[in-house]
């Protein structure tokens, strides 16, 4: 397991990142998929979109919720080959497709990450050639999303982990070359929310930040 330095405080090199959003889930807790909600008026892939997308993009979906409302701001959409099969197939998805040496997972229904976690998380990687991939920890809590990866490093390994039935992202601790390294104090609670039902959902929407 790689472990690596809790903040970057080195220069950074100039490797570019694909930036790829997962929304291809079912949202069966929520009662429909998440690409159908709305902040306002403004569709959610969209309000994600404004709040994380700097330079190339990718939305991965997944057969039956192609093009979600705010799809069209994507440089890219990538289609999940089976729906259903958890956010690893969509990591792979992503990582087959990536433009650029690096990439960053997310999720849309995350809407707490901002841009300035994605850069940060970005940092670490970069700072720390030898991983193929990087997950974040708060705590004793592994988070599964965002996350970081080598695309030509990491491709194999997650495809490997998944042709061997193994569906959980956490599987990929047990590959050589995947780490975690801990957040910085300064993240709020607030970066963790998931919109798993319409409880979650409600409590969200009361107070979302403007973008």
């Amino acid at each position: 397991m790689i472990e690596s330095v809790n903040h970057w405080e080195g220069g950074s090199d100039a490797t570019p990142v694909t930036l790829a959003i997962l929304a291809g889930g079912e949202g069966s807790r929520m009662g429909r998929p998440k690409g159908d909600l709305a902040v306002g008026r403004v569709p959610l892939l969209q309000y994600v979109h404004r709040r994380l997308a700097q330079g190339p993009t990718l939305l991965v979906t997944a057969p039956g919720r192609v093009r979600p409302p705010g799809a069209q701001l994507f440089d890219q959409e990538v289609i999940d080959p089976v729906a259903g099969a958890g956010p690893l197939r969509g990591i792979l998805t992503a990582l087959e497709h990536a433009s650029t040496p690096l990439l960053l997972v997310a999720a849309i229904d995350m809407p707490g990450i901002a841009r300035r976690h994605l850069d940060w998380l970005a940092e670490q990687l970069r700072a720390s050639p030898e991983a193929a991939g990087l997950f974040l920890r708060r705590g004793a809590l592994m988070e599964p999303l965002p996350c970081a990866f080598r695309v030509q490093n990491a491709t194999s390994p997650v495809r490997t982990v998944l042709d061997a039935g193994r569906r959980s992202v956490r599987s990929l601790l047990d590959v050589p070359g995947f780490g975690v390294i801990d957040v910085p104090s300064d993240w709020a609670d607030d970066v963790w929310t998931n919109l798993n039902d319409p409880a979650a959902w409600d409590a969200f929407v009361r107070n979302a930040p403007e973008v």
